[in-house]
Formats: structure tokens, sequence, C-alpha cells
């Protein structure tokens, strides 16, 4: 099966970026700078068509298919974490 999917970089940028509601605590957390994770952001919302966050003079809001969209992702992240530490104590 193929899946198509958005890059797994631009997912974890939206959503280091959504739990805070924040680029810079995001690039803190990715290690890598604001402008990067507002690119990799840019870049996903282009691929999906919509708008995840408000970005306001000082701060960010999740937009209503960004309050959908995070706490999914969140889920991913949060099963493939689990899936690796399985494995980790597996072997």
């Amino acid at each position: 099966m193929t899946y198509r999917l958005p890059s797994l970089n631009t997912l974890r940028a939206f959503e280091a970026a959504g739990r805070p509601l924040s680029f810079k605590m995001a690039a803190s957390e990715l290690g890598v700078t604001a402008g990067a994770v507002s690119q990799q952001v840019k870049k996903l919302e282009g691929s999906l068509g919509v708008d995840l966050f408000r970005r306001l003079p000082h701060g960010l809001l999740l937009t209503a298919e960004g309050e959908t969209y995070l706490p999914r992702i969140s889920t991913v992240f949060e099963e493939l974490t689990q899936a690796d530490e399985f494995l980790q104590v597996a072997v």
C-alpha cells in the first residue's frame, strides 16, 4: 500500500508549534530556528490546502482545522514513540 502523506519534518514542526502555540518554543525543542519551523508549517499548510494557524503579532492561534488536526497528529507521534519503546524493550 502506498501512503500519500506530508513529510515527517512538516508534521513534527506543526505538532511542536501547536502544543505551546509558538514557533520559537518549537524551534528550541527541534533544534532549529523559528524561521525554519515557520517554513515547514507553511509547506504543510500548502500541501494540505488549509491554514492551520492564525499568525498574530504576538503569537499563534490554531484555526478550526488546526484544532482538529493537532490532536490526531499528536496521537500518531505518541503511538510511534510507544512502538519504538516497545522494540527497545523487546530487544
